[in-house]
């Protein structure tokens, strides 16, 4: 859609979607699964826990989505020069106000979400929640946010990889195996993964924006090196786990994620030949599948 499209052509449903950025979603879905195919193979399933933790992650999600949709555009990062996939708010399709009310909205969804879950796991859920809602509003929040200090990738890394994976584990078996918070590792690595490609794309744009993410700071080439260690990393990760080499049981059958390796080929090598920053958009979309197909994998195989 061009950016000048008029916010009346376009329903209001199909409007909150794009600020959603689905294409992201499977960064919050993914680690849900490994956790929650972790305590199945540990018999310690919890439905309604697993569903409440998959709720939460996707609405945090979302709230991110449509902070950084607000936070870019206040602060210049998001201009008429923009290539990567529309942002409602600089389109003129949202009002900031009603976006910033719409991030408060699904935070607090969120946070409802979660309650449930805090009664059953007491306070560290409660302190996984209130430190995941505060990066994600620090992610974007000003002059020294996480994305302006270059520190993104160690909180996409942490909270969508081991904090998600650990957490989701734990409202469902109420204990957390060291092996768990190393699985998380694969979807943290690959989350690590879609963001490189959101900052190779807009390397220009950060760096007149003032953000200074490792991209910017390290340069383009960093970046593409970078994508491929966090793809290859997440495949060789789940090989690892699935041999026992970290102490822990073997699962053989965990490293069939290791299949997904021709899938990460082309993206690896379109991110490293290609400079024109509106033919890597769909690398998001490559990116998000093989972060949900390695979750499958994972946790199908951890349990044959």
């Amino acid at each position: 859609m061009n950016d000048s499209t008029d916010a009346q052509d376009v329903s209001q449903a199909r409007v909150w979607l794009w600020a959603a950025r689905p294409k992201t979603l499977g960064a919050a879905v993914a680690p849900v699964l490994v956790g929650t195919g972790m305590a199945l193979e540990a018999g310690a399933w919890h439905l309604l826990s697993a569903l409440l933790a998959l709720a939460g992650a996707v609405l945090i999600q979302v709230g991110v989505n449509y902070h950084n949709d607000y936070a870019d555009y206040v602060q210049g990062a998001d201009t008429q020069e923009r290539v990567g996939p529309l942002r409602v708010t600089q389109a003129g399709l949202v009002a900031p106000q009603t976006m910033r009310r719409a991030t408060i909205l699904v935070f607090g969804l969120a946070v409802m979400a979660g309650l449930y879950l805090i009664a059953r796991g007491g306070w560290p859920i409660l302190a996984v929640g209130v430190a995941s809602i505060g990066a994600a509003i620090w992610y974007t929040a000003g002059r020294y946010s996480l994305a302006a200090l270059g520190l993104a990738d160690v909180f996409v890394f942490v909270f969508f990889g081991p904090v998600a994976v650990g957490g989701t584990y734990y409202v469902q078996a109420l204990s957390l195996p060291t092996e768990v918070l190393l699985a998380g590792g694969g979807p943290g690595l690959l989350s690590i993964g879609i963001l490189l490609v959101n900052n190779v794309r807009d390397v220009a744009e950060d760096r007149r924006a003032g953000k200074r993410t490792l991209v910017v700071r390290f340069g383009r080439r960093f970046g593409v090196a970078a994508y491929g260690a966090c793809l290859v990393g997440a495949l060789l990760l789940a090989g690892l786990l699935a041999a026992g080499l970290f102490g822990t049981t073997p699962h053989p059958w965990a490293a069939l994620p290791l299949g997904l390796l021709p899938l990460a080929i082309g993206p690896i090598r379109r991110l490293s030949e290609t400079t024109d920053p509106e033919k890597l958009n769909p690398l998001l979309g490559a990116t998000g599948r093989i972060l949900v197909l390695w979750a499958l994998l994972f946790a199908v195989g951890w349990n044959l």
